[in-house]
């Protein structure tokens, strides 16, 4: 039950990180550093260190080591192969709108499905890893409405793809109830994900949360949003 009421909470980030792309862009900045901070966090304080506990059982430190670069390079591959985000300002097409929202709804869909291997690990690490896909999928809505609308989509495609990816992470969190992993794996596994979320927060919100606001106040909320999840893995 938990997994599918957080698993809707997602869907519901998706369609706030929409909703406020069309109504409130010039305020996001400080949110997405906020969401930049807080990716990072669950990356460096709680998956990195759960990572090692369940691995370092069946592993050596430099395999574990090994699957975080993984995730962050494959990560890197499938953004560049697959126009993942839109990068060239100057080039508008349907087709680049089109790919462009559906690979961010895929990706939406390994969100749920991250929110399911966390429970496998643990409820707290699972709570955590939902902590993180939340911001980031407030992100992804905006990001799914930018790609719609930047190349040559009205807004009412833009909801459409909106609604699928928002439905997406749902569908992702209900596939794990239909498979266990395995402790020896889920450890490498969790690597994984600390390399996929280092480069979200890296390679995607904190230069969105930049893009035409380089404030101090923007790195302020990105080291709160890290902070945050510091007290929260160490008090809770």
């Amino acid at each position: 039950m938990n997994i599918v009421v957080i698993a809707l909470a997602a869907s519901a980030a998706t369609f706030v990180g929409g909703f406020f792309a069309l109504r409130f862009r010039d305020r996001l900045h400080l949110i997405l550093g906020f969401s930049a901070g807080a990716v990072a966090g669950v990356a460096f304080f709680d998956l990195l260190p759960e990572a090692f506990e369940l691995g370092s059982r069946y592993y050596d430190a430099s395999s574990i080591a090994l699957f975080v670069a993984l995730g962050f390079f494959g990560y890197l591959i499938l953004d560049r192969l697959i126009l993942l985000h839109s990068h060239a300002e100057d080039e508008h097409s349907m087709p680049r709108g089109f790919f462009g929202a559906l690979t961010l709804s895929a990706h939406s869909f390994f969100d749920g499905m991250a929110i399911g291997i966390g429970f496998q690990a643990s409820p707290f690490v699972g709570l955590i890893v939902a902590a993180a896909v939340l911001t980031h999928d407030f992100s992804d809505g905006i990001n799914t409405v930018n790609l719609i609308l930047k190349n040559g989509g009205d807004h009412r495609r833009a909801f459409r793809w909106l609604f699928v990816d928002a439905l997406t992470p749902m569908l992702g969190a209900a596939s794990t109830l239909l498979f266990t992993i395995s402790e020896s794996v889920l450890g490498l596994v969790l690597a994984v994900f600390v390399g996929t979320f280092l480069y979200l927060s890296a390679s995607d919100l904190i230069p969105e949360s930049h893009h035409r606001h380089p404030r101090a106040l923007t790195t302020v909320m990105t080291l709160l949003g890290a902070g945050l999840i510091y007290l929260v893995v160490h008090l809770i």
